[in-house]
């Protein structure tokens, strides 16, 4: 065991997505907020906030910038966030006399949860992208075997015969409307954040709305009434999308397990895990894990909806049980898109009955 499985050199290998675990790495992190940075300036020059030359002497500067790590950690460990450390490094390179104009107008949360939107589209096209192959992986397997008859089981006890469409529907079928629910959750965590100390943008004057309007275009990302610093439905609405999509597809992964076994088969696996000590069997590795992945995912979700309850204007407390929580629920969906694919790829229904 580890403190992250995910990231874990032996165990990554079963519950890890290195795909999209590097959008969660130091560096990933790092590029997302110097986008902030760089598109602020540009804005805020656009717009008259700060001169024109500043906005490109930031751009400049910073395109090649590498922070240095030790400091920026332990700025973090003093302040509780990475961006004042991080700020004082770009005034530092930019350099006078536009070294002041870095980070004009913005707070540090402005500047985090803006770099994680622009890693969460990223994200969520690849997650979009796994589950949309799932689905054309289910219905395939509906055409191929869904005539084939199985025994369906209620309170695991053997029910009646039905056709294997019927249990294939019961797989496919929620994950089509997680499909359906995505835009509008995506579109929630596709949001620039931009308020300042408290939320007024009050540096920015009456040039607030232009520059967040502008910012918000050269980002790709959704210009909102005010920053939703304190207001984390659209984040946690995510996280509890993600964690439906584990949940059906660990019903899946259930399901299957208990139809390869043994006694039962009506379910072949092309490849599956060996045992130490029985070489005759073939372990449901990957049904198996996305059991683990759903029910790991289910337990996190609570945490995301505590991390709700921010005090007034920010939470230093709630914000940071975010941080904690997030990046592993995105990667555990991850992993189980992986795996059902895997798992999927090798199963056929058999005729057993």
């Amino acid at each position: 065991m580890s403190v992250s499985p995910f990231d874990h050199p032996v165990l990554g290998g079963l519950l890890g997505d290195e795909e999209v675990s590097r959008f969660f790495s130091a560096e990933a992190e790092m590029q997302a907020m110097l986008e902030f940075e760089i598109a602020l300036a540009g804005a805020e020059a656009a717009e008259g906030v700060v001169a024109e030359e500043a906005g490109a002497a930031i751009a400049k500067a910073l395109g090649g910038f590498e922070p240095d790590l030790e400091r920026l950690r332990e700025g973090t460990a003093r302040d509780g966030v990475v961006v004042p450390e991080l700020v004082k490094q770009l005034r530092a390179v930019v350099g006078e006399p536009h070294g002041s104009s870095v980070h004009f107008g913005a707070t540090s949360q402005d500047v985090i949860d803006t770099g994680l939107a622009l890693r969460m589209v990223r994200i969520t096209t690849l997650l979009e992208q796994r589950l949309d192959g799932i689905v054309a992986f289910l219905a395939e397997l509906e055409e191929r075997d869904g005539s084939r008859e199985v025994m369906a089981h209620t309170r695991m006890q053997a029910a009646i015969a039905v056709p294997a469409s019927r249990k294939i529907a019961s797989w496919r079928q929620p994950l089509e409307r997680h499909l359906d629910r995505f835009g509008p959750v995506r579109a929630e965590v596709a949001v620039l954040q931009f308020g300042g100390a408290a939320g007024t943008l009050e540096k920015l004057g009456e040039r607030a709305a232009a520059v967040t309007e502008r910012l918000a275009k050269a980002l790709g990302l959704r210009a909102v009434s005010q920053a939703r610093h304190s207001e984390r439905d659209g984040i946690t609405g995510f996280a509890s999308w993600l964690s439906l999509v584990t949940g059906s597809l660990g019903k899946m992964g259930q399901d299957i397990a208990l139809m390869a076994q043994s006694e039962v088969g009506e379910i072949r696996l092309a490849t599956g895990g060996g045992s130490s000590a029985m070489p005759h069997k073939v372990n449901p590795v990957g049904a198996e894990t996305l059991v683990a992945l759903a029910r790991f995912n289910a337990t996190l979700v609570s945490g995301m909806h505590q991390s709700m309850v921010h005090e007034n204007e920010r939470s230093g407390a709630a914000w940071t049980l975010e941080w904690l929580i997030l990046p592993q629920m995105v990667v555990a969906t991850a992993a189980a898109l992986r795996c059902a694919e895997a798992l999927l790829r090798g199963l056929s229904f058999t005729d057993a009955r």
